[in-house]
């Protein structure tokens, strides 16, 4: 037996190795691989839309931020020995909703590097004594001070442009089809809801607020829930599936930013003021738990339930950057898993996720098309919807802006959930989701004592809802019920 182990414990510690190596010629191959597409998106975005915009790879000097007024207020940047002063126009984006993730993307090959050097300082560095008896040999000494926030200044330039133009037109590498595009034609800025169960808003003595993942939409709900809850819940609650901001049939700005303050906003525009909501529960997947602890915070006295499936919250170590910390530990830089290497794909490839989005995104209706064909029309439509009706920018923003950015605000939210709040928490959590491990729900429930967490056996980041949406619409409604009652 011991043999067995000590067999078991030497190949996976050689598997360990093989994935390091193979990862670090993989992961360099695609930092090449996006520097060069960076160049090509540049010269076609040119090409044909004639404007050379920059991205947040671009390798011009850094600037530091020295100063961030209000509105209306300035950004005064240094570069090597002049200065530059960047307006902005308008008080939408604070700065600090900018996740320094977006530009702060080192190469592997860069980040090895680093990584050694650091480590070679800490074996080098000398004794405190040594250090004390320096500084009074030379006065010149003194401690640096920590930079709290860098930036590129062609990034300042592209947050400028973006934060002062809007662009209701879709770019060229984005899909155009009318269902991608229907917000143009409504007329509005507002968020599509999908609306089920009550229909009159005076009737309903509560409201059930379902918020989607990351790369999803409202059929995620629509398509699952909706037509398994009873007539008796249906008849009691009035079901309200948003599509986020950019994904979905919603607004997909190219102005946007796609922050934590942008999404919750439209929410609250779309969705809780125009439908009249004041009382209400939250049914919130992966992305969508952070908005919910964020809404539920806004708005501690509305909220009757909070239901989070795989909540992405990480115990960010003391002393660590919160953003750059969560992006590492959802994208390691590793070739397996398979989720791992998909991750990493999307957290630290700008312009390699632009050409998937390119193939696969503006082309939806194709891949629609040949997957009904081959499964004989047997695929549900709300997968298609759910995977690939968004915009590069929306994805790529939300990632980094609201579900890496937010780190650093969630242990506030959950302790605020925690201590203001009196609702029901309910945590679900499938045992083999390889996408947001288990310990985060229990991460969560460690913020909010009340809160009750349930691993669901065999079920996935996926199958926690699809193909059990009978059991747990069940599951939901006795949540509904008992915190109707005070139970």
């Amino acid at each position: 037996m011991a043999s067995v182990e000590k067999e078991r414990s030497v190949l996976v510690l050689f598997g360990n190795i093989i994935n390091e190596v193979v990862s670090f010629f993989v992961f360099c191959l695609l930092d090449l691989l996006d520097a060069v597409l960076c160049y090509v998106f540049k010269v076609a975005d040119f090409v044909i839309e004639a404007e050379w915009r920059p991205c947040y790879c671009s390798s011009s000097a850094k600037g530091r931020i020295k100063d961030v007024a209000g509105d209306g207020g300035q950004i005064v940047v240094s570069e090597r020995s002049e200065c530059k002063v960047v307006r902005l126009s308008s008080g939408k984006l604070m700065m600090e909703e900018v996740s320094d993730t977006l530009y702060s993307r080192p190469s592997l090959v860069s980040e090895v590097s680093r990584s050694t050097v650091k480590r070679l300082k800490v074996m080098n560095r000398p004794t405190a004594t040594a250090v004390s008896s320096s500084y009074r040999k030379s006065k010149a000494w003194r401690p640096t001070r920590p930079t709290l926030f860098t930036v590129n200044s062609d990034i300042l330039e592209m947050l400028q442009e973006n934060i002062s133009v809007g662009r209701p037109v879709p770019r060229w590498s984005d899909c155009a089809c009318s269902h991608c595009t229907s917000w143009t034609s409504r007329g509005t800025n507002m968020l599509f809801v999908r609306a089920a169960g009550v229909k009159d808003d005076n009737k309903a003595p509560e409201d059930v607020l379902f918020i989607h993942g990351f790369i999803s939409s409202s059929q995620f709900w629509s398509g699952t829930l909706f037509p398994n809850f009873s007539e008796s819940a249906k008849a009691t609650y009035r079901f309200l599936a948003i599509d986020l901001l950019g994904f979905g049939r919603s607004p997909k700005p190219r102005d946007s930013l796609y922050t934590l303050k942008e999404h919750l906003e439209m929410i609250e525009k779309s969705v809780l003021e125009p439908n009249k909501v004041k009382s209400f529960h939250i049914v919130a997947h992966s992305l969508g738990c952070i908005l919910a602890l964020a809404l539920a915070v806004k708005h501690p006295e509305s909220v009757r339930s909070l239901t989070l499936l795989a909540p992405p919250y990480y115990e960010v170590p003391k002393g660590a950057q919160a953003p750059q910390y969560v992006m590492r530990k959802l994208a390691p830089r590793k070739v397996w898993p398979p989720m791992a290497f998909g991750g990493s794909l999307l957290c630290w490839y700008e312009h390699i996720t632009r050409t998937i989005c390119l193939v696969i995104c503006k082309n939806h209706r194709l891949w629609e098309s040949l997957a009904k064909l081959i499964t004989r029309n047997r695929i549900r439509e709300f997968m298609f919807d759910e995977f690939l009706c968004h915009t590069h920018s929306a994805a790529w923003h939300t990632l980094h802006n609201v579900i890496c950015g937010a780190a650093a605000k969630l242990n506030s939210y959950l302790d605020a959930v925690n201590s203001r709040l009196k609702c029901r928490v309910t945590i679900f959590h499938g045992k083999d989701d390889e996408i947001i491990p288990v310990e985060c729900s229990y991460n969560v429930q460690r913020r909010i004592r009340r809160a009750s967490v349930k691993v669901i056996e065999n079920k996935d980041h996926i199958t926690i809802v699809v193909g059990r949406q009978k059991a747990f619409a069940r599951e939901l409604e006795e949540i509904w019920r008992r915190s109707t009652n005070n139970e």
